[in-house]
């Protein structure tokens, strides 16, 4: 084959038929970087989100159930399986819950009650509620996959720089909780896959302030093909890992 007759990524079929449910992918971003692209695959794509019908909000646990639902209403009426499932959702500064404005911190001088416990709601505790409504409807047999988009600087084993506290620690919060869910979920099917990754970093709003010179940046799309190539490659034993955007694995 030559070099020219490899497809692009947004040319590769799915290698995974069934329905794909992406978190957060209503707006811009990595989560509508992944629907755009596994639509172009083929793929048949649910996106859900704070501005979707059904809306998802973390605040009220009853509009998880309520997604969850509507997706398990979509599986029933389609017959396919819930082939994977992409939590695409976080917080790292902008206004909290309560209206201030937040930005990472630099320093423990830096600390609000307030801008920790929303980093907590977005990061950690909202995809708690994910693995509590949303795992139950992976199937019970055959390959699926369950990832949720930590960040490099939620290894504990790899700050070296410190700072940025509330997002630090709401990620390593994350990863904990993806390792204990993914043990739960092998004992309903041993093929499943519950992973963490690290997307890099992405040029989106998120990011955008803290993109230093130098840094490799890399738009949505692009970060999409290599995050999606990363979960088609994962071998089984994979469950419960952190891996970041080239499949290599982050310490915790």
């Amino acid at each position: 084959m030559n070099p020219s007759d490899v497809p692009t990524p947004a040319e590769q079929p799915i290698s995974q038929p069934g329905l794909n449910v992406v978190l957060g992918g209503g707006t811009g971003g990595i989560g509508s970087a992944l629907v755009a692209l596994l639509r172009a695959r083929g793929g048949t794509v649910l996106a859900l989100g704070r501005q979707t019908q059904p809306a998802l909000d973390y605040s009220a646990e009853a509009t998880v159930a309520a997604c969850a639902q509507h997706v398990a209403q979509q599986l029933a009426h389609t017959g396919l399986p819930l082939a994977r499932l992409l939590v695409a959702t976080g917080f790292l500064h902008g206004t909290t819950a309560s209206g201030q404005r937040t930005e990472p911190e630099r320093s423990w001088q830096h600390l609000n009650a307030d801008a920790l416990a929303h980093s907590f709601a977005v990061n950690a505790i909202g995809p708690a509620l994910v693995m509590k409504h949303f795992l139950p409807l992976l199937p019970r047999q055959g390959r699926c996959v369950a990832a949720f988009l930590s960040a490099r600087v939620g290894s504990i084993g790899d700050n070296a720089l410190g700072g940025w506290y509330g997002y630090r620690a709401s990620k390593a919060a994350l990863n904990q909780l993806v390792r204990t869910a993914a043990i739960e979920l092998a004992r309903r099917n041993r093929e499943a896959l519950c992973v963490a990754l690290h997307p890099g970093t992405v040029d989106t709003g998120l990011s955008q302030p803290f993109a230093k010179t130098g840094l490799q940046v890399r738009p949505p799309a692009v970060a999409a093909g290599e995050l999606l190539g990363v979960l088609d490659g994962l071998l089984p034993g994979s469950s419960g890992g952190f891996f970041d955007h080239h499949g290599l694995v982050v310490p915790w």
